[in-house]
């Protein structure tokens, strides 16, 4: 009981004392170690992935109080999908499932940034279904004010660049226009405009739970100007208050933006 009141305290100090004209617009997080998570308490991988999956609709809450306009969720990486079919199968079924209850709240909008195309027909039939339903809504006229979700699935950060530079490619081929022609006129902001997040903002900061400190090709071409923060927290067990020290490290931080 102690123990509750005095986390209760330190987190309403922390919240208290953030300011919040310094939060970032946008958070990527690499939700990591519901694996390790599962294993230290001696139950199968596949309830660890349901309740690291059960956690995300609690982080974006806190995420929304913070003022993030823009959250990146990295579900599972192109690598996963070689995972053992035994892991992986039940691992799909939990993510679809996880999206559509997302899509369910009509809280936020949602979008799939990933190739999606690699996944089971049925699994990314339900995704691309789920998203669909939480198309811009509101009155004609008025922005959509909801925080927008990315929801990672079958990501990697170079395929991610492959397939912009391949849109590219189509579209000036289809204009007619030769490979000298492109490889002469090729700027940075094509690439930009064809990524998966196009229209948002960079990521400002990057979380990655469970200990790890690397980005595993994340947002690889986005976060060129991104704060990092790494957790020791697996994914599961992540709290508020572990996300409040992550906002406090970032608004103490002084962004060069390569300056």
């Amino acid at each position: 009981m102690a123990d509750g009141f005095l986390y209760q305290l330190y987190e309403r100090r922390l919240s208290t004392r953030l300011d919040s004209s310094r939060a970032p617009r946008h958070v990527g997080v690499i939700l990591d170690g519901n694996r390790r998570w599962a294993k230290a308490l001696g139950i199968g991988a596949s309830q660890g992935h349901k309740r690291g999956a059960d956690k995300i609709e609690e982080f974006l809450g806190w995420a929304e109080d913070a003022g993030v306009t823009v959250v990146t969720l990295w579900l599972l990486s192109t690598d996963n999908l070689s995972r053992d079919p035994a892991e992986l199968a039940p691992l799909l079924d939990i993510i679809a499932q996880a999206v559509e209850d997302l899509a369910g709240t009509h809280r936020w909008r949602l979008r799939l940034v990933g190739a999606v195309g690699l996944l089971p027909a049925e699994v990314a039939g339900r995704l691309r279904e789920a998203v669909a339903t939480t198309e811009e809504q509101g009155e004609a006229g008025r922005p959509d004010e909801r925080m927008e979700v990315n929801i990672a699935v079958g990501y990697g950060g170079r395929q991610e660049i492959a397939d912009a530079v391949r849109e590219i490619l189509r579209e000036r081929a289809a204009a007619g226009a030769s490979l000298e022609e492109v490889a002469s006129s090729l700027r940075e902001e094509d690439i930009t405009d064809h990524l998966y997040t196009k229209g948002q903002p960079d990521p400002d900061l990057l979380i990655r739970t469970s200990g790890e400190q690397r980005l595993s090709g994340f947002l690889l071409w986005q976060s060129v100007h991104s704060e990092f923060y790494f957790c020791e927290v697996n994914w599961p067990a992540f709290r508020r208050v572990d996300f409040l020290r992550a906002l406090r490290d970032y608004a103490g931080r002084q962004r060069r933006m390569g300056r």
